[in-house]
This record gives structure tokens, sequence and C-alpha cells, in this order.
């Protein structure tokens, strides 16, 4: 199926869209790929998930990535012996060790790392914000804080240290058994929670391997703070700006959303935009105009994907919500200033012979003016070469690899298509010919550019790059290398 936008499309499953009918109805509405939040999911119920999405790309034949998003540390008070307390501003108020039930004066705070790490002048961030306070003194078994914007805080509300490094890995123990059954399953992605250093993502890749990519949530002042080399250490990026700005003072969320989009996209790495981008969509069948906007920044910017999370897994119109935000994107990448908005990014090709070839080969197509891009790819990075280039025309991924199709369904602009490996290099161009006019994306006597990035019969044979010009059949014309 092929999909008339660039921008993918990421739709979180839940209770109003895990039933195989409904599953079938997102992805002709457009989605490219499905989250599992494994905060929500028992082992069973995301097993019915996969199973259920492998089911209809089976169906469809279309490649549909499956990304499972790990919990990550969840940190809470204890309870209050009244059920809540009301905290006026500029009260102090405590946080220790002591499991007896909280008072309007202090509550238990069960996490020995936070007393460790914690500093005087250090924010603590309550109930998703509602609550701040800044420390005023600290010892190894108590915290005294002023409140800063004061309010109802009750039993077991969560707790977030913005300025604060806890010395703990972004996987828990309920993590890394979720991560376990995720792998045996099979999904394409796995996003890390609480990720605040590069050295986090290294620990979850010596457990993955290659079984999955790796996709860190860029959530903590921590992590954005070390942004590039967190960049560096993962597969992909997404700006989760829920908890993003409850962290950090929600003014700063914009700019830093569009840094994080600027430096993945540089480092050819695929960039999620996520949360509250339809979030009205959850009780309306219509968005609010704010948050319309919000999702054309996202694609005007280059975003790889827009995601939407209890829009489609507790929404009342989960399906029109994938419908409006397919017709959103469409539309913005068919608006004359995208193209420009788009290039105002200018992506230096790194210094490599792949890289400087796949730079070259967007700058082929656009000075020759052909119809597409084919890309033969193992890995799929030969892919993410290329549209790091951000190209004007189609790119065709051309895979035999079933798990690298699925994980490219995350690509900026691309359809992949499974086929077997080509032979030899005249193989390759008639193949690619053939499907790029049986795919509609070439027409008779235009032409495409080819690049293999698997090997083509003999060793060394890789990054190979040709031009062929299609005759009325979708048979290569002419070939130049």
């Amino acid at each position: 199926m092929r999909r008339n936008r660039r921008v993918k499309i990421v739709a979180t499953l839940g209770p109003a869209s895990a039933a195989p009918e409904m599953v079938e109805r997102l992805f002709i509405a457009g989605v490219d790929v499905f989250r599992i939040n494994m905060s929500h999911s028992t082992h069973d119920g995301s097993k019915a998930l996969y199973n259920t999405v492998r089911a209809c790309a089976a169906r469809h034949r279309h490649p549909i990535g499956i990304l499972a998003d790990l919990q990550g540390p969840k940190f809470r008070i204890g309870n209050f012996e009244t059920g809540r307390v009301n905290l006026a501003a500029k009260s102090i108020f405590k946080f220790d060790r002591s499991e007896t039930l909280g008072t309007n004066e202090r509550v238990f705070l069960p996490h020995a790392q936070i007393f460790d790490a914690i500093e005087p002048g250090h924010m603590l961030v309550l109930d998703d914000g509602k609550l701040r306070m800044r420390v005023v003194e600290k010892s190894s078994v108590q915290i005294h804080a002023e409140v800063i914007s004061g309010g109802i805080l009750s039993s077991r509300k969560g707790i977030s240290m913005p300025d604060t490094l806890l010395p703990i890995s972004p996987l828990t123990d309920k993590d890394r058994t979720d991560l376990a059954h995720a792998l045996k399953l099979g999904v394409d992605w796995v996003a890390l929670s609480f990720v605040q250093r590069a050295e986090d993502i290294q620990e979850a890749r010596s457990l993955i391997g290659n079984r999955a990519a790796i996709l860190s949530k860029i959530e903590k002042p921590s992590a954005v703070a070390d942004l590039e080399n967190v960049i560096a250490a993962s597969d992909a990026i997404m700006v989760a700006r829920g908890d993003l700005g409850v962290e950090m003072p929600v003014e700063r969320v914009p700019g830093i959303q569009k840094r994080i989009t600027r430096l993945a996209r540089a480092a050819g790495k695929p960039v999620i935009i996520a949360t509250q981008m339809l979030e009205s969509m959850i009780s309306s069948p219509m968005p609010t105009r704010a948050e319309v906007s919000d999702v054309a920044t996202a694609v005007f910017d280059g975003a790889d994907a827009i995601m939407l999370s209890a829009e489609s897994a507790v929404g009342q119109y989960p399906v029109e919500a994938i419908q409006m935000m397919d017709k959103i994107a469409r539309e913005v990448e068919h608006d004359p200033v995208y193209e420009p908005m788009l290039y105002a990014t200018q992506t230096e090709p790194q210094p490599t012979g792949a890289d400087a070839i796949a730079a070259a080969a967007s700058a082929i197509a656009d000075t020759v003016r052909l119809g597409a891009i084919v890309c033969y790819t193992a890995t799929g990075s030969t892919v993410l070469r290329v549209t790091r280039e951000r190209p004007g025309i189609p790119v065709i991924g051309l895979t035999p690899i079933e798990s690298t199709a699925r994980r490219l369904s995350l690509v900026w602009g691309v359809q992949t298509i499974l086929t077997g490996d080509p032979e030899n290099s005249s193989h390759m161009v008639r193949k690619a010919c053939r499907i790029a006019f049986e795919e509609g994306l070439v027409k008779s006597r235009e032409g495409l550019v080819i690049i293999a990035g698997i090997p083509l019969g003999s060793p060394g044979a890789t990054n190979m790059v040709r031009i062929a010009f299609v005759d009325d059949s979708g048979a290569p014309m002419t070939e130049e290398v």
C-alpha cells in the first residue's frame, strides 16, 4: 500500500484500538508503525497485539513496524493519613525515609537514590508539574523543600527531579522482563524511557544486540544536555514532550523540539515528535486549530514521524485521529513553502564514501530530473543515508530482509518493498526499473537513480550507482554508470 506522504504516522494501541478489525482500519487510515506501551500492557496482551499487527501486515503484504515502549523508572511518594494534603506556597515540606503515613508537613519517599543525589537548590516536581518545590536542606534520610507552587498533593503521586542526575539505570527489573518478552516476540523498535546520558543506551544495547533498533526518548534535562552523544548512541530519537514539559519550563519545549529534530536529521537518525498532538480528539471528532498547527510544524521541520498516544489508545475517535493526521501531513507536503522550509536546514554529508555517494545520488536525481531513487539495502543504512538528504522525489527501499523492511517503516519518505537479492548489476537495474514502474513512481521515458548497498555477487561490490530510463513496459531503456 503506497502512502501519498513522506512523514510517517505512529499510533499507540490500547483498549480503543486492540481489536483486529480496528487495527486493520487504523492501518488503512494511514498508520505506518504501531506502538505497544509496556506501562499498560501485560505480556499476554502485548503478544495478542503483536500477532494482530503481524497478521494485518501479512494480509496487505506491506511491512508494518512495531515499537515496544518500556516504562522506565517511576518515582512516587508514599501515602498520606488523610489521603491528600493542601500545601501552601512558601511553606516547608519534608520528604523522609520513615514509612509512617504522611501529614501536611512530611511524607515517605521510598527511593534512597534521590537522597544520595539531590542537592540544595535542586527542584522537585510533583503530580505532573502541578506542584513545584526547591530543596533547601538535605541529609541521607531527609529532604527539606520550600513549596514554590502549592496545591493539593495526594498519596502515591509521582515525583521528578529535573536538576538531579540520578545514579540509576533506565532499565528497572520490570523493564528487563518486558524487554526479554518484546525481543522474544520480535518487535522492530524498543523505546527507552528515562534516558539521562549516552551510557544508558549502551547498557540497553548490550542486552538487545541487533535483535531490535533502539529509540531513545528525550524527556530529561540531562539528556538534552548530552544530546549529541545520546543521538550518536541511538538508532532513533523521540521528542517526548509530555515529560519534557514537566521537567523543563514549557516555554523551552518548542525550541528544544526544533533543536532535537535538526540534530537528529543531521546525524541521519529518525526522529519522532510525540505527545498531545491531537489531544482534543480523545473526546472530540475534530481537533483544535492549535493542534493542527502543531502537527503541521513537525511536518514542516522534516520530522520522520508524528505520533498519537491516548488519541488512538483510549480515545473515542481513533480512526478519525489517524485520518486527520494523514490529511494534515499531505496538505503540508503539498504546500508551496514546504520544500523551502524543509531545506532551510542543511545537512552536510558525513566524511565517508557511502555518505558522499548517497548525497551525490540525491544531487544527480535533482540535476537530471529523475523520478525516483531506488536503494538496495540489507541493514537499512543506505536508505538512511539517502533520506538524510530529504530528496524531493520518492525513495524506494528494496531489501531481502523482512526485519529491515519493518524498521524502515519509521523512516521519512521511504516506501519499502521485500525482494530477493539481485544477481548482478544488470539484474539490479532491471528489477529496480520494473518495481518503480509498477508502483507508479516513474513513468515511461522517465529515469531513476539506483544505489546498491548490498553485495552484488562479488566481494566488495557495494555502493554501486546506476542511472536508468524506462521504456513503455518498465524495462530499462538506457543505463549509465
